[in-house]
């Protein structure tokens, strides 16, 4: 299908310019360095310790070899206190709202493109390259746009939906029209050695993923038990505290009834976690606020594709702006969004029209 994108080749919007490259360790950020260096642009590393120069370590040894190898200045920075300040505790804030946060969505923005992003340009980068499985495209319609990665099952648009459109128009993203497997084979194709080859955890600051034992650990005031009811208010039991349960969940409840509940909603005033069948869990539409625009919103089409979680495919809705929040109604069924999640809002072609912060 024509898409009336163009994607610009790597070399025509790097060549002679000075890149800043977001290298974490790994094999996404350094084959995306490689290939700015390929393709004539004047590369700097650039790398941020989020938890602490000592968790860096290893990262920062590895990365100082491969950069003096790749004949690449890297300059690391220590953003601790500011990943805490701007992506951690709004993290603990959202939880104890009775909210599902995505912290990874929040960082980007804040930190890759806000504070990291600044210090590159303190050293006079124009650009910022980052690993994202992304691409920049020039669309007949929008002008140039953020757009989905050619690998679908690698496409990660989604997580940079918050991002403030002068930030994406001076960002570079090598990878988007590669798969993960491709990166690999790039890589030892080139003798270059990895770092750190596993992949990254879910969320980098929790511990083994357990965002229940790292909001303990953190020293919160966290809201106490209370009942769980149905949605006519019929009550089925209790719960250990709404911050130990987001939308969605079925597993873990302690609830018998005669079907399997899941969590539809948690009423924070009056400390109620409200459950239900699986019937209930479809959703005709959902309200979000924070929005950040990445096209007009007068500029839209009637019909837009959302996403409402990572790994889940678009959905058609239609939007309405409703004061400053957008209202979505969904044209077909779509299981019920999380308050504190991410939608974001595509073209049917795979633009990125903007995203925002999931309410209700």
């Amino acid at each position: 299908m024509d898409t009336g994108f163009r994607y610009p080749e790597l070399h025509e919007m790097v060549a002679g310019r000075k890149v800043a490259m977001a290298v974490s360790g790994g094999a996404d950020s350094l084959l995306s360095m490689v290939l700015l260096k390929e393709s004539g642009a004047d590369v700097a590393a650039v790398h941020g310790c989020f938890l602490g120069m000592e968790k860096a370590e290893t990262a920062v040894a590895g990365l100082k070899k491969r950069c003096a190898e790749l004949d690449v200045p890297l300059h690391v920075f220590d953003l601790t206190s500011e990943f805490d300040r701007l992506v951690v505790e709004p993290f603990v804030q959202e939880y104890l709202k009775g909210n599902t946060p995505n912290p990874c969505a929040l960082c980007n923005p804040e930190v890759k493109f806000g504070v990291l992003n600044s210090a590159a340009q303190g050293f006079g980068a124009e650009l910022l390259g980052t690993g994202h499985y992304v691409r920049i495209a020039e669309a007949a319609r929008y002008g140039r746009v953020l757009a989905r990665g050619a690998d679908q099952s690698k496409d990660q648009s989604y997580f940079l939906s918050l991002v403030p459109r002068d930030s994406l128009l001076k960002a570079i993203f090598p990878l988007g029209g590669h798969s993960k497997d491709q990166t690999y084979a790039e890589l030892d194709k080139r003798g270059v050695e990895i770092p750190l080859p596993s992949e990254s955890q879910e969320i980098c600051f929790v511990p083994d993923d357990d965002y229940r034992q790292f909001l303990i650990d953190r020293n919160v005031k966290l809201p106490g038990p209370g009942l769980a009811v149905l949605s006519d208010g019929r009550k089925v039991g209790k719960h250990n505290g709404l911050w130990r349960y987001t939308q969605g969940q079925r597993r873990g409840l302690g609830i018998s009834w005669k079907a399997p509940l899941y969590v539809l909603d948690k009423d924070m005033k009056r400390n109620l976690l409200i459950v239900g069948t699986s019937d209930e869990l479809e959703s005709q539409g959902c309200t979000a606020d924070s929005f950040n625009f990445l096209v007009d919103f007068a500029e839209w089409p009637e019909t837009v594709f959302i996403q409402t979680r990572y790994r889940q495919r678009s959905k058609p809705a239609r939007a309405a702006q409703v004061g400053s929040s957008l209202k979505f109604d969904f044209i077909e069924p779509h299981s019920r969004p999380t308050p504190g999640q991410i939608v974001a809002v595509y073209t049917e072609e795979g633009a990125v029209l903007g995203g925002g912060i999931i309410r209700e």
